[in-house]
């Protein structure tokens, strides 16, 4: 039985700057990694160092085919535009008073598909395409080991599929950049690590998510333009 599981390297792309010095935002699918996600990534390579990967797959986003090119070197990413990272909506839209909820909101507890994430995209329509693309890729019987480099949202779509077995979206399993998860699949799935941070492997470095960061990046421009 354990002979027929595969595994799939699950990671998020390393560091990014969604706003710049004065907190302004930026356009998202142009972003770069940041000098630290380089080494972020550098790091997930050498953890990765002795694992051959028969498919490398990218939301074809910048930020992920950067750090998927570092990680392995050897291999051409394929490019998954339904793996593209959860859309948000303007932040210049978005109340005040609601500003705190619509960044961190959508990352609490059990989401319900109705939920908007900035204003934008809901979960529903974030499950809608990120399900079917991982059972197409599970319906290929041509690989044994992936690496997937994706983004927060969708890593924690695959993370509470794999948990629950149903489509539920998860928002308390962090993902931090350049991090792996590790999981087998077949029969049914095995998780075997969630948010493992080779730079930082006990997560020593702080307790804030990602997106408690960003909101205090973003809040200085907000009220200087308001």
């Amino acid at each position: 039985m354990t002979e027929t599981r595969r595994r799939i390297f699950l990671m998020r792309h390393g560091e990014v700057a969604y706003f710049d010095g004065s907190g302004q935002p930026v356009d998202p699918e142009a972003v770069s990694l940041t000098r630290e996600g380089e080494e972020q990534a550098r790091a997930a390579r050498d953890a990765l160092a002795l694992v051959s990967f028969d498919r490398v797959i990218t939301s074809g986003l910048r930020r992920t085919v950067e750090t998927a090119r570092i990680v392995s070197e050897s291999a051409e990413p394929e490019g998954w535009p339904e793996l593209r990272e959860l859309e948000g909506g303007r932040l210049g839209d978005i109340p005040d008073d609601e500003l705190e909820e619509a960044f961190v909101g959508v990352f609490r507890g059990v989401v319900p598909e109705t939920t908007r994430f900035l204003g934008g995209e809901t979960i529903g329509s974030l499950l809608d395409r990120v399900v079917p693309a991982l059972e197409r890729l599970l319906a290929d019987e041509g690989w044994d080991t992936a690496l997937l480099v994706l983004h927060g949202a969708i890593n924690r779509t695959i993370l509470s599929f794999a948990l629950t077995g149903e489509r539920t979206f998860l928002g308390n399993l962090e993902q931090a950049p350049g991090c792996i998860n590790v999981l087998d699949v077949g029969p049914g799935w095995i998780v075997r690590a969630v948010n493992l941070a080779p730079y930082d492997l006990v997560h020593a470095g702080g307790r804030s998510t990602t997106m408690e960061r960003y909101l205090e990046q973003y809040l200085p421009y907000r009220k200087e333009s308001r």
